[in-house]
């Protein structure tokens, strides 16, 4: 069993340019940080957070209104006024006129699109 296992490399891991992980990162295994302790930090990194909360609010942002061209809003009119057609159209006729109109449909259909039976019989 042990034959199989003569051909192993052991040792650490090797990147392409030769030396190791633990180089690579300096030594530690760097942690992500949680959203927590982002907050934490921030708020203790800034001297006076006071300060920086009366710029947010003397200076509001800028409100920027947004305007639609006159084709945008020829073009949603548009769409709107096919829907109501649409659903006008769609309510005009009863489940039971619908049911039958597609039954006369498929009795028009010529015998090609007929299944074939299929079993004994």
């Amino acid at each position: 069993m042990s034959d199989a296992y003569e051909e192993v490399i052991r040792g650490g891991l090797k990147l392409k340019d030769g030396s190791k992980l633990s180089s690579v990162l300096g030594g530690k295994i760097k942690k992500k940080k949680k959203k927590k302790d982002k907050e934490e930090s921030i708020s203790s990194s800034s001297s006076s957070p006071s300060t920086s909360r009366s710029k947010s609010t003397s200076s509001p942002a800028p409100v920027i209104a947004v305007t639609k061209t006159a084709a945008q809003m020829a073009f949603e009119e548009a769409q709107k006024k096919r829907e109501r057609e649409r659903i006008a159209k769609v309510a005009s006729k009863s489940h039971k006129e619908r049911v039958a109109e597609f039954n006369q449909y498929l009795e028009s259909l010529s015998e090609h699109h007929d299944l074939p039976k299929v079993g004994p019989g």
